[in-house]
């Protein structure tokens, strides 16, 4: 592995925990900043939509604005360099709070793959594509 290897491997983690930031934050700037503007998303596997990062954000308003916490989190990247494009696979696990229509505070949690491909870009590197994969559910109320 070469220097610039890793320094690209260190850079496309560093996306991923942006991301995991941004929406945990709904810092919905910086969410945006993290895709190429033509990047294609598909979220089906949970009921979301297939499209833009814009079409991403709109799905995500309410919902995350209905919740009182979120905590993204990604780990076991396994990242494929090819010049100035890349491919990764990570584990994500997803803790939500929210309330009960009875006020009850109830906690869901969601554990999925993603399927990302990156391209650098002048601005380093950004996420082309990302496919959710769903793994498993869990209501912890």
């Amino acid at each position: 592995m070469t220097l610039q290897d890793i320094s690209d491997k260190l850079e496309i983690n560093e996306l991923l925990a942006r991301y995991c930031h941004a929406l945990d934050e709904k810092d919905w700037h910086s969410f945006q900043a993290i895709f190429l503007s033509d990047a294609i998303l598909d979220f089906t596997a949970f009921g979301g939509p297939k499209g833009s990062p814009a079409e991403l954000q709109e799905f995500f308003l309410p919902i995350l604005g209905s919740l009182a916490s979120t905590q993204h989190t990604v780990s076991t990247v396994k990242i494929d360099l090819a010049g100035n494009s890349a491919t990764a696979r990570s584990a994500a696990i997803v803790p939500m709070t929210g309330r009960t229509p009875e006020g009850k505070e109830t906690t869901f949690v969601s554990g999925l793959w993603y399927e990302d491909s990156f391209e650098r870009t002048n601005d380093g590197w950004k996420i082309k594509s990302r496919k959710q994969v769903r793994s498993w559910t869990a209501n912890m109320a």
